[in-house]
């Protein structure tokens, strides 16, 4: 396998790398022309995924545009010389000197203690490790976290609790041996789509396999489910706890296994003994039929394998959700062999790697635990620094409360989006703005967080950097570059690396350098020098990677961990001779209690809020949200309601509610969802205040849906309750409505987008998103605005929202009643068919939505609409039909039309959809939709002659 695929075309180039969405770490051929990204293909040759992508891997070379990169990037170093202020490009010398004199003189006044780094998933491995060398080794202080602290630390610390460290024991070739599927807390369908198809696959090779999915949401993988348990939100330790009662009582656990390699079972088993059928069932919300009939096919029909991700990891209780179902592969010995044992799905495309460099507040290098004297010497003594120091870090959470409470000085953020993602947006906001220092290293100008920031360092990205990541099977992977740097843009290591040369100079106490005899603990020219270096700190850990290289990587493809020196390859699966790396080789059970979730529903706050992603974004948008394609198919923030709920509070779809908790509040529409059980709700994560914006009755901006979630973590993992916080939702009366919307080229869009940003604050509530299909035959992008408010906006920002989406011409035609608060403004173009609208401002009355909106979107030609476009409350003098939710994205192919073929469909469900590809193309390229076409087949039985 070499770096580079042979020439294609004259001047084309095609060069292996690694998606940069989440953690199973599918391979890309990026195709490039002249220096530009021109196209991007999945790998055939990488074993994560075989040539295949999702819908987000598949458009990545569109994110790369020319156009999309000027608009959103961050190509220069720039200074606020005040808080507030436009900041102005300076150079690298002069931004890293600013830094590192700040940080020198706030460490000298203040303590290492009042700084905090806060890095990301998506750093390459190289970056983490320079990063944690350089906060840990010579800054001399643990406050160094990730936002894989929102992700994955719970599984982390529920691996280290009953296996010895943190190591995911199966891989992805378990899938098509297991027999029984135990997939819980996680929508893999959406969230690992790749990973979904080869579930798929396995299924159609063994039509024996049983899956269940635990779930309190019904998501499209919970669809495909044989056995689907909707259980209440937190209530999975009861779940486990009852499931092995099951198991114990009908022989279904390896009592063999058990005896050679675990301890602590007779806790365990005095434990589960109360966690009865009736009273599990009565817990979780569950049939008790449902229960054993789960704990049979986990114990009984196996092999067994269990995927899980965030609907374990982010809770208050993610340690004992993740130690407790790790019980169940340990009571039953469904570990260490084929198609058997917990695997936790990594959600971020390098926060493995980040566990492996221990870049983390409570983690050194080589899953090395901080709080072990002597893996702190160990480190110490490889780095060449005095020591590592022994008080522990602030994590994710705990950083920003400290920063707003003014403890912690300086935050350094990189690669990351803490104003969107983090929860209790209050305090996080409030951290930002107290910070005398706040340095953000990014590669996209558009985040919220940049806001914030005194020093901006432009940083590279995707199909520019250069280094390694690891997948979720453990598997390592290069990076690599397809083209240079834009502008003055950096690699991450590079710019920690530069800093920590400066930073020596001015905390000479903390540069010893006598494990080397070197003039600097940071002498790193390449990426692969940083990486040797972390091998190097494998040596004998439970990851040895010292038998691999860059050079095998190149030649060989991604390898596992462990490869310790002398072996040809790394080990697929671990655990197999059933010795665990404990003290005494043996694995341990956890007997903990079940506890109710942290922030309970009350009379104030009824219902209970759950946040996930959608299939066709990733965290908070600042790559995917750049194209209008990728919001087809969920085009809005809305929040999912139960169908009953939603009657009860006398809402039909599309009206706006107040959704309030005990920090904040958001207004957004409502929709009805069956997915969605009573008395619960669902907002996507990535509707942050770039998207969702407004102002409640006090003034306040509200922040997105983070605005919502509860701070409180999980106690030995750190991780916080993003899954889970007691919401109230409330009908809001904001009877003045605005929609705009346009097509214009995708470098205007752009740059309208962040224009109209600052206006969403005039209104109670404002979203603003992409909209379209690439590539378009005429090159452009759609953008739609929309906004309520008590009373009409005033004339002077309708004024500004008509210049921004271009409806302010001479040739636009407008209709304006100031005392009614009705405003209409529409601008058509001349086309060969006839007109066509272009753009449109509807204000006061947007009822007319239903058909104008139309008009626009599907370029229809619009001549026979004349007055009626003008008239508020007129009918179209023809009718116009939508052609509906968008459900395949590579080929746009809506629901409706998904619908009426089905009509001509027979057969078997899997005649069926092979008859709807063939017809559409829907789920023949990506398959992203597949899923929900399988949810549509089944909508749509065949009709009975």
């Amino acid at each position: 396998m070499s770096t580079t695929i042979p020439i294609v075309t004259a001047g084309t180039k095609t060069t292996r790398a690694t998606c940069p969405y989440c953690g199973t770490g599918c391979g890309v051929l990026i195709e490039t022309t002249a220096g530009r990204i021109t196209h991007v293909q999945g790998d055939p040759d990488h074993p994560a995924n075989f040539g295949r992508l999702c819908t987000k891997g598949s458009t990545l070379h569109l994110t790369a545009a020319t156009s999309v990169q000027e608009q959103t990037r961050l190509l220069t170093p720039q200074r606020r010389r005040a808080r507030g202020d436009t900041p102005a490009p300076i150079g690298w010398d002069e931004a890293l000197d600013d830094a590192a004199d700040q940080l020198a003189d706030i460490i000298r006044r203040h303590g290492p203690q009042a700084v905090g780094f806060y890095g990301s998933g998506q750093l390459l491995t190289e970056d983490y490790y320079v990063l944690n060398k350089l906060v840990k080794g010579l800054v001399g202080t643990n406050n160094l976290d990730t936002n894989s602290r929102l992700c994955m630390s719970s599984a982390v610390a529920g691996y280290k609790a009953t296996l010895g460290v943190d190591a995911p024991p199966a891989c992805y070739d378990d899938f098509k041996h297991a027999q029984t599927l135990f997939i819980v807390g996680a929508n893999t369908a959406y969230a690992h789509p790749i990973l979904f198809r080869r579930i798929e696959d396995a299924r159609q090779a063994n039509p024996a396999m049983k899956l269940i999915v635990a779930d309190p949401r019904k998501t499209e993988t919970a669809e495909m489910a044989d056995l689907f348990l909707p259980i209440r939100p937190g209530t999975d330790v009861a779940l486990f706890h009852g499931m092995l009662h099951v198991m114990l009582a009908e022989g279904l656990v390896d009592m063999d296994y058990i005896a050679q390699h675990t301890q602590g079972f007779e806790a365990l088993r005095g434990l589960v003994a109360d966690f009865t059928p009736a009273s599990v069932a009565a817990i979780c919300g569950i049939p008790q039929a449902d229960l054993v009939q789960a704990a049979h096919w986990f114990g009984g029909h196996t092999p067994t394998l269990s995927l899980y991700c965030q609907g374990l990891n982010q809770s208050t209780r993610g340690t004992d959700k993740n130690a407790t179902l790790i019980n169940l592969h340990l009571a039953t010995g469904q570990i260490g062999k084929p198609g058997a044992g917990p695997f936790s799905l990594t959600g971020q495309p390098n926060a493995m790697g980040g566990r492996e460099v221990g870049g983390m507040a409570n983690l050194l290098s080589a899953h090395r635990d901080l709080g072990n004297a002597e893996h702190r010497a160990e480190v110490a003594k490889l780095w060449g620094v005095p020591d590592v120091p022994a008080q522990p870090g602030k994590t994710a959470v705990e950083m920003f409360e400290a920063a707003a409470r003014g403890e912690i000085k300086a935050l350094w953020i990189a690669c990351t989006n803490p104003a969107q993602s983090l929860p209790d947006q209050a305090t996080v906001r409030k951290a930002l703005e107290t910070a005398e220092l706040v340095v953000v290293q990014e590669a996209f100008a558009t985040t919220a967080t940049c806001a914030y920031a005194d020093l901006l360092l432009p940083a590279t990205t995707w199909g520019e950097k250069d280094g390694t990541v690891t997948n979720s099977e453990r598997r390592i992977s290069r990076v690599r570059s397809a083209i240079p740097a834009p502008g003055q843009a950096r690699h991450d290591w590079s710019i920690f690396a530069d800093l920590g040369r400066r930073l020596e100079q001015r905390l000479p106490e903390r540069q010893a350098g006598w494990r080397h005899g070197m003039d600097t603990l940071f002498p790193y020219d390449s990426p692969e020098s940083v990486w040797n270096e972390h091998r190097e700190s494998t040596r004998g850990r439970d990851l040895d990677i010292t038998g691999l290289s860059y050079e095998i990587l190149e030649t060989q493809g991604p390898q596992q961990w462990p490869m310790p020196q002398g072996h040809a390859q790394g080990r697929a699966r671990l655990y197999e001779d059933g010795v665990f790396p404990t003290p005494d080789g043996r694995a341990r059970f956890s007997a903990v209690p079940y506890e109710a979730v942290a922030e309970p529903c009350d009379e104030h706050h009824p219902f209970a809020l759950n946040t996930g992603r959608l299939r066709d974004q990733w965290h908070g948008m600042s790559r995917t949200g750049t194209l209008g394609r990728l919001f087809g198919h969920v085009s809005e923030p809305s929040i999912d309601l139960n169908p009953v709920d939603m009657k009860r509070l006398g809402l039909g779809a599309g009206d706006l509610v107040r959704v309030t908790s005990r920090r904040g509040a958001v207004v957004l529409p409502a929709q009805p969802s069956d997915a969605v059980s009573p008395m619960q709700s669902f907002i996507a994560m990535h509707w942050g205040e770039e998207y969702l914006s407004g102002r409640d009755a006090q003034g306040r901006l509200m922040t997105g849906v983070n605005a919502l979630t509860v701070p409180a973590f999980c106690p030995k993992s750190k991780q916080p309750e993003l899954k889970n916080a007691a919401v109230g939702i409330e009908a809001v009366q904001l009877p003045w409505r605005l929609l705009g919307v346009a097509w214009m080229s995708e470098d205007r869009a752009l740059a309208v987008r962040e224009a109209v940003k600052p206006l969403m604050g005039h209104f109670s509530f404002a979203s603003c998103v992409p909209f379209g299909r690439e590539p378009h035959e005429r090159g452009m992008v759609g953008v739609l605005f929309r906004a309520a408010a008590p009373e009409p906006a005033s004339d002077a920002v309708l004024r500004q929202l008509e210049e921004l989406l271009s409806v302010d011409g001479p040739d636009v035609l407008r209709y304006h009643d100031r005392h009614q608060g009705q405003h209409r403004a529409m601008r058509l173009r001349r086309s060969d068919e006839g007109l066509k609208l272009e753009a449109f401002l509807l204000a006061g009355d947007v009822s007319a939505e239903a058909w104008v909106r139309p008009l626009l979107q599907e370029e229809l030609v619009a001549d026979a609409y004349g007055r009626a476009l003008l008239s508020p409350g007129a009918k179209p003098p023809v009718a116009v039909q939508s052609k509906g939710r968008q459900v395949c994205t590579c080929f746009n192919v809506t629901e409706p039309a998904i619908v009426e073929t089905l009509g001509t469909c027979a057969g078997s469900a899997d005649e069926r959809l092979a008859q709807l590809q063939g017809q559409l193309k829907c789920g023949t390229n990506c398959g992203s939709c597949v899923p929900e076409l399988r949810k549509l087949i089944k909508l749509h039985p065949v009709a009975m002659a």
